[in-house]
This record gives C-alpha cells, sequence and structure tokens, in this order.
C-alpha cells in the first residue's frame, strides 16, 4: 500500500475507534521510523516473520513485500478485521496469517525473526517467552519503554543493570537500534520508546535455568552489597541448608554426621572464587556462571 494511502486509511481508522489503553495500544505512524525498523532487522526474501501486536498494520504493509510469510498475533479483534482489509484482494494475502489471541496464551510457530511494537505490559514475558522458544530464530527487533529498553542492555556497574539485565544477556546478545520519541505514535504514550535488538545465543548455555535464577535473584536482591554480605544472611543460609538436605534425599547422597556447617562452606566458596568482596552490580554473566559452578562444586544449589 501505498505511503499516502495508508497515512489516509490510518486517519480514517483513527476517527472511527477508540484506542484501548488496557491493551497498551498506540499505534506506530511515522513512516520513517516503520522504515527503519524494518531495514534494521535484516529481512530475507525466505524468512517468516512473527509479529506481536501488529495493530492496523503499518509495520506489517511494509514487511510483507521483503518476506516469504508473516504471522501476526493480535488480541484486538477490531485490529484482526482492519488487518485483514488492509491486505484483502491484494497479492499480499496469502502471505499474511494472523492468529487472534493473546501472545502469552498462544502456541508459536515456527519463525525466523520477530518484529514487534510490543504492548509495554506484557514487555517482560514477552522477552523470556520468545528465548524459551524452540527451534531457536534468528533474531528478534523489538520496541519497548525506554526505561525497559535501557535495563534489557545495561552493562555491569550502570546505574540500570539489574536481574533483567543478567538474565536476559545470559541467553541473548543485546543491542540497542534506535530511540523513538513519543509523538511518533497516535496516541502518543507517557514515556519515550526504544528498539533493541535480540540474538538468541545458538546454542544455549548449558546450565540448569531455574538455578541460574534462583541465584541471580538472591544476588540481585540488594545488588550494591558485597556477595560475603549477601551470603552471610541467615535467611538465606537457612535456605542453603534446606537445598543441600533436599539435593541429598534426591541423589541419594548421605547427610553428614554433623551435618556441613553452611555458613563456613558459603565463605570458603566465594573466599576460593574471589567473589568474596565482589558486588553483583559490578558482575557479568561469565562471572555469575563461575560462581554457579563454585557453589555446585561444593554440593550448593538454587533449584
Amino acid at each position: 500500500m501505498p505511503r499516502e494511502v495508508a497515512h489516509e486509511h490510518h486517519a480514517q481508522f483513527k476517527q472511527g475507534m477508540v484506542l484501548l489503553h488496557s491493551h497498551g495500544q498506540h499505534l506506530l505512524v511515522n513512516p520513517g521510523i516503520v522504515d527503519s525498523i524494518v531495514e534494521k532487522a535484516g529481512l530475507q526474501p525466505t524468512d517468516t516473520v512473527l509479529e506481536v501486536g501488529p495493530g492496523t498494520g503499518n509495520l506489517t504493509l511494509k514487511m510483507l513485500p521483503r518476506v516469504a510469510r508473516v504471522i501476526a498475533i493480535e488480541l484486538d479483534p477490531r485490529m484482526v478485521v482492519e488487518l485483514r482489509k488492509r491486505v484483502q484482494g491484494t497479492e499480499f494475502e496469502r502471505k499474511l496469517q494472523i492468529i487472534h489471541g493473546d501472545f502469552m496464551k498462544v502456541s508459536l510457530p515456527f519463525f525466523d525473526i520477530c518484529v514487534s511494537n510490543t504492548p509495554y505490559q506484557i514487555s517482560s514475558p514477552l522477552v523470556f517467552k520468545l528465548l524459551e522458544h524452540r527451534p531457536l530464530f534468528r533474531c528478534a527487533v523489538l520496541m519497548f519503554q525506554r526505561e525497559f529498553a535501557m535495563r534489557l542492555v545495561a552493562k555491569p556497574g550502570d546505574e540500570l543493570y539489574c536481574r533483567l539485565s543478567a538474565n536476559t544477556q545470559l541467553l541473548a546478545r543485546v543491542d540497542h537500534l534506535l530511540k523513538v520519541g513519543k509523538n511518533n505514535f497516535r496516541p502518543p504514550p507517557k514515556v519515550e520508546s526504544d528498539v533493541v535488538r535480540l540474538e538468541p545465543r545458538n546454542p544455549p548455555p548449558p546450565i540448569n535455568y531455574v538455578e541460574w535464577n534462583g541465584l541471580i535473584k538472591l544476588c540481585f536482591g540488594r545488588k550494591n552489597k558485597t556477595l560475603g554480605a549477601i551470603f552471610r544472611q541467615s535467611k538465606i543460609l537457612e535456605m542453603i541448608q534446606e537445598n543441600y538436605r533436599t539435593y541429598c534425599a534426591l541423589h541419594n547422597v548421605t547427610v553428614p554426621t554433623p551435618a556441613p556447617d553452611m555458613r563456613e562452606v558459603v565463605t570458603n566458596v566465594l573466599t576460593s572464587s574471589e567473589f568474596i568482596e565482589r558486588r553483583s552490580s559490578k558482575l557479568d554473566t561469565d562471572d555469575f556462571l563461575r560462581l554457579l559452578a563454585a557453589f555446585n562444586e561444593a554440593n550448593i544449589h538454587f533449584a
């Protein structure tokens, strides 16, 4: 659809329909930003693209000529009708599949690339649903609220570096692509936006992710304290002691008598691995992997 027609179509749509804040509906209407997102996605003619929350289809219509197929997941039935209208009778109709449903509840099909003007209220669950998907996709180009995007790309030592940063960067390379001002949307949201690119690590790290997540949750509970101070807390030592008993029971390991002093075991692990004076806010994913391996070697587990 030519750009002028697309804008006229959008204006008519906007006059006749109220956008739902509960669905995070803010339509991206600046064609320059749309073009930039499509370019940065690196689309190939053989690609199947997954689009989350296509709205009226401004991004969809730009991608369809460049790829083999677009699978669009849309919750709002009004948007589904609108999107179907825009491709009806065109050469692109056969290349577009629309799944009417909640992204978090549908089974994802195979796709090469994900492109999304993401409904902000599902930002975090969307990222991890994508990164858990198999087979692995090539990359995802995703628009988020600016602070969320900055947390995804934050590095150790940055103010916004957090559990989300570490968990995402364990599973994917994350790059910042583009700032998008609020006036590029109708209606304008209250916050600025950014576009980031996620490239899943292939193969994924060979670890127990539940256990990794348990360790990261503890470490970022007080990210600016030393690990020595964090792991000296009584409630954490009690949890580690309980996990140790569970691990022994599940693996038919006899618990020694007397049972190990977990304060001493933890201190030895942190000292020998040279983490005792370090802080979570300054550790990268490789550091956390080494820390987890050191704990596991001492039969300390976090799942």
